[in-house]
């Protein structure tokens, strides 16, 4: 398998998986961060159990009312903030070195899209 990247406007994900330790690359408009091969799989999946809560929230919302959700493994924490159609997202590395970014909410649907379809092994 080829390396892969994922690019829009305010996003970018990437994936090599004959790099020797970060295998992953995840960015936003100004910034990048290159993930392990853990730390990417824990990225996307801390991303789909944000995504699901947040639409498991639509019903229980009033149409005005913003919610954040928090998802965290050993490697990553991360949030999503705003309203059910229409939220940010925040990362944190919490192990060895330290890094952080954040996607906003008009970027987030492309981002998700892409995580989902990014093949990784």
């Amino acid at each position: 398998m080829n390396r892969q990247l994922r690019c829009g406007t305010g996003w970018r994900l990437g994936w090599n998986p004959e790099a020797a330790e970060f295998k992953g690359l995840v960015g936003g408009e100004a910034w990048a961060i290159e993930l392990t091969g853990p730390e990417f799989r824990h990225f996307r999946s801390l991303l789909d159990q944000l995504v699901q809560t947040m639409n498991q929230m639509a019903d229980e919302l009033m149409e005005e009312e913003a919610i954040t959700c928090e998802a965290a493994s050993d490697l990553l924490w991360m949030e999503a903030s705003g309203y059910p159609q229409s939220f940010g997202i925040n990362l944190i590395l919490l192990r060895g070195r330290r890094g952080e970014g954040q996607w906003p909410a008009g970027v987030v649907p492309e981002l998700i899209q892409a995580a989902q379809v990014i093949e990784v092994f």
